[in-house]
């Protein structure tokens, strides 16, 4: 860590305690992300990370959403968690036909926080380290109209966005149908330019070359060209 990153540092961790909140216990990476997604400014960053602990206070009060709460989602068998990337990344797929938008949105919300921490806390090596990232890979075989669910992807990026600031490495987006396109050039006006850049939309015979080269054959199921088998994120157990 550079003079400046340590300056940054102290100054948020003051402006924090200015906020009546508190940075202890939380450690020097866990904060640099916060600093990072608000280009090294101290105060805004003290702001967004106060912003994000009372967020989770209220929304995660046990530190975790048990899989007990988010049964209905996980019946539906959409999510896998296929362990570490090249890079040491955790891998998380989403199959999109298997999706329906939710009617409750609080649920829904519960659903994409399970989603994230679980990913996240997979990579953990005995505890958390504070800066892991996640690799997302959406899958739209084979989707409908029925399955397109906009405010979701929305309520999911800007989850990531707001809460979970420099967790997501890359997120592929595997098998756009054309009548898709629009829909993501809408959910895209609420991606913050940083978001953006880390998205890529898969199509080439070039493109899918590279996708598997960067997250791995060994961890990547058969059909996206890997020599793995589809895990179950219930059926994989994490320490938070």
């Amino acid at each position: 860590m550079d003079r400046n990153q340590e300056i940054a540092l102290t100054q948020m961790r003051k402006s924090v305690e200015k906020l009546g909140s508190s940075t202890e216990s939380y450690g020097e990476k866990t904060l640099m992300r916060f600093l990072i997604a608000r280009s090294m400014d101290p105060e805004k960053a003290a702001k967004m990370f106060c912003q994000w602990k009372k967020w989770r206070a209220e929304m995660v009060p046990l530190g975790y959403i048990s899989d007990s709460e988010v049964a209905d989602e996980l019946a539906a068998e959409k999510l896998y968690l296929q362990g570490l990337s090249k890079s040491g990344h955790p891998i998380v797929i989403v199959k999109l036909n298997k999706h329906f938008p939710s009617k409750d949105q609080v649920q829904f919300k519960k659903f994409a926080i399970h989603l994230l921490d679980k990913t996240i806390a997979s990579s953990f090596k005995g505890r958390e380290i504070g800066n892991e990232k996640l690799i997302g890979i959406l899958d739209l075989k084979n989707i409908t109209y029925s399955n397109v669910d906009t405010r979701g992807l929305i309520t999911g990026f800007q989850f990531l966005q707001a809460y979970y600031p420099e967790r997501l490495a890359t997120c592929y987006l595997l098998h756009m149908p054309q009548f898709f396109v629009t829909i993501w050039r809408f959910v895209c006006r609420f991606l913050e330019k940083a978001t953006q850049e880390k998205v890529r939309i898969v199509t080439s015979e070039e493109e899918k070359e590279e996708f598997i080269r960067e997250v791995g054959e060994d961890v990547l199921p058969e059909e996206y060209g890997g020599r793995a088998k589809l895990v179950l994120m219930q059926d994989v157990a994490v320490n938070y």
